[in-house]
């Protein structure tokens, strides 16, 4: 309900009423995913899945920030065209009826990351592990190689 009172009679639309308890969703009818909706857990969890990737002179190193998440509710996968996806769920906290909840802010719900990897990547020794809520994973690097450079003569 409006704290503005309508001259005009009757109740005033929330558009026009900035004090409205009711909010507008201009996106609310278009056919976006789950994961798209404002109000979405997932989008949240998807959000706050935070990924740090540096390289070293001999690997990539992947460090996945998954608190309260045990390793075998992660996923680690290598596609064929190079890419990493980390995937997961952080599931929802069992209820007792008894319970007064007064916030619900950590996230929960799927989430899922992918990074394509450079073509220096060994794919097939990827390794990953958890701990203390901390993923890593480290991509090893294949040496380079430099191309041969031959000289050739200019006649004349």
């Amino acid at each position: 309900m409006s704290i503005i009172p309508s001259f005009f009679g009757g109740r005033r639309s929330s558009i026009f009423d900035p004090f409205s308890l009711d909010v507008w969703d201009p996106f609310k009818d278009f056919p976006f995913p789950a994961s798209f909706d404002a109000n979405s857990r997932e989008t949240s969890a998807l959000v706050n899945t935070r990924v740090d990737w540096k390289e070293t002179p001999e690997a990539h190193v992947f460090k996945a920030d998954l608190p309260g998440i045990k390793k075998e509710e992660v996923k680690v996968e290598v596609e064929d065209d190079r890419i990493l996806q980390i995937s997961g769920e952080r599931n929802v906290e069992k209820q007792d009826k008894n319970d007064t909840w007064h916030r619900v802010e950590r996230s929960r719900g799927k989430f899922t990351r992918r990074f394509r990897l450079p073509e220096n990547a060994k794919l097939n020794e990827v390794k990953a592990s958890m701990e203390n809520g901390v993923l890593t994973i480290t991509v090893p690097k294949e040496e380079v190689k430099k191309p041969d450079v031959k000289a050739i003569q200019i006649s004349g």
